[in-house]
């Protein structure tokens, strides 16, 4: 015979008293005060306010353990077993003691819910009192007992993190007050400063010459040294340009080649030359040699380069070694000035005119130019009334080449100027063409409906001329 198998019945349980969500919102209020603890510890010092709001959890005293969370009575299972109780009791004529039954609620229908709250270890005494000998209870006032243990009287030994109680710190801070009173009241106690002072400077300071040898130089910027050497250059180039001709200051163009033909040619059987004569050939020499020396010191575009262009540097410093260039003195050049003006001033009184207008220098020029004609078979110019036929006309059509080549040069530039103005401007013309046919067109249409207003006008006035004749 075989016993039945009895099948294990569920397991109940009781529901629990924290849910899920409830363990969630403790254990994140958890990380956010472990977070807050370590950003206090790594702020250190500056921020020990914070520091001291916060709980420290990681080491737990060890005169205190963790109170016990109290345990919760089930109304339903103390009624079952009271029930239980009363059903299994033996007759009470036996006597003898009232079976024991669990204390009932009668406050109403359904059993009250009993909620469980964990004690507060912050607020309450976690040690005993000194001075008493009951240990872990708040003393009775009126009863005072000796204090045998070693503890301090009168304080908590426990510091709370709330800084609820007094501490060493906190006192020196109420005091603070009181001493600054009292420095102020000393420093007040002083005598009045008098400002009798006299100032001596050490004799080994002085050296022999009186200059003090003690003195700080301080170091100029490198910046500041480099714009002076700049400005000192500047200046330096300046100064030699007011040397120069008027040609390189005032950045004339010049000739790229030297005409060397200007001067008189003497030889043995040529009459002797008079003083007016002789001036001009001194200045006809000084010119040469300040174009030899314009050539060398600043030479043009043209003349720079290899070959031809060395060759007549080299042409060039041969003859300025023969007739070395002087430099000269900027008195002798401001009293030439000045002669220069005064024959300006008699040749203009002279002549009897004043300042010459531009249209009258113009009219100068040109007739000027045209006494003078370029042949460009011998590249130099000459006058026109020594030129034959023939250089004339191989004058004109150089002239009209370098017109056309510079025609042609015009129209590329007015071309690319044309170009970037209609991409610029091209939104304008198409509006402006549009208005200007607009405009046409309104004009047309005003000068017909003119031309019909006076039509009108005049077939009135013949039917108005009519109407008495056709009454009769």
């Amino acid at each position: 015979f075989q016993e039945p198998v009895k099948k294990r019945s569920k397991l109940v349980l009781p529901a629990p008293q924290i849910s899920e969500s409830e363990l969630e919102e403790v254990i994140k209020v958890g990380q956010a005060n472990e977070y807050a603890r370590q950003q206090a510890e790594e702020a250190g010092k500056e921020d020990s306010a914070s520091r001291g709001l916060l709980q420290e959890y990681n080491v737990t005293p060890g005169h205190m353990r963790t109170p016990r969370t109290p345990a919760t009575q089930d109304s339903i299972l103390q009624e079952a077993q009271n029930i239980m109780a009363l059903t299994n009791v033996d007759t009470p004529l036996k006597g003898g003691l009232n079976t024991p039954l669990h204390d009932s609620d009668f406050s109403g229908v359904t059993p009250q819910r009993q909620a469980v709250q964990t004690p507060n270890t912050i607020l309450g005494t976690p040690m005993r009192t000194p001075g008493r000998l009951d240990t872990g209870l708040t003393p009775r006032s009126g009863i005072l007992r000796p204090n045998t243990d070693q503890s301090t009287p009168m304080s908590t030994p426990l510091r709370d993190k709330l800084n609820i109680n007094e501490d060493e710190e906190m006192r020196d801070r109420f005091f603070q007050p009181d001493n600054l009173h009292q420095l102020r009241k000393g420093l007040a106690s002083l005598p009045t400063p008098k400002n009798d002072y006299e100032i001596v400077v050490p004799e080994d300071e002085h050296g022999a010459d009186g200059d003090i040898r003690g003195a700080r130089h301080s170091v100029e910027d490198q910046a500041d040294i480099d714009e002076r050497a700049d400005w000192e250059k500047e200046q330096k180039r300046l100064a030699e340009l007011k040397q120069r001709s008027q040609v390189i200051q005032r950045d004339l163009p010049r000739p790229s080649d030297v005409n060397t033909n200007i001067m008189r040619p003497s030889g043995p059987n040529d009459p002797p030359l008079t003083e007016l004569q002789k001036a001009e050939e001194l200045i006809k020499q000084e010119v040469l040699i300040m174009l030899y020396h314009d050539a060398v010191v600043t030479p043009t575009d043209g003349s720079k380069g290899s070959g031809p262009q060395k060759a007549s540097q080299a042409s060039y410093l041969a003859y300025l070694d023969k007739n070395p260039y002087i430099e000269v003195d900027p008195g002798d050049m401001n009293k030439a000035e000045e002669l220069l003006q005064k024959e300006m001033q008699v040749v203009k009184e002279g002549m009897g005119h004043g300042e010459l207008s531009q249209d009258t220098f113009a009219q100068v020029w040109e007739e000027c130019y045209s006494q003078v004609l370029f042949l460009p078979g011998q590249n130099r110019y000459t006058r026109a009334n020594l030129a034959s036929k023939k250089e004339r006309i191989e004058s004109l059509e150089k002239r009209l080449e370098n017109n056309r080549n510079h025609m042609m040069k015009d129209a590329k530039l007015a071309a690319k100027l044309e170009k970037k103005l209609k991409i610029l401007l091209g939104g304008y013309q198409s509006r402006s063409q549009g208005l200007v046919k607009q405009l046409h067109e309104l004009t047309e249409q005003m000068e017909n409906t003119n031309v019909e207003l006076t039509t009108f006008q005049h077939l009135r006035q013949h039917e108005m001329g009519a109407i008495p004749k056709r009454l009769e």
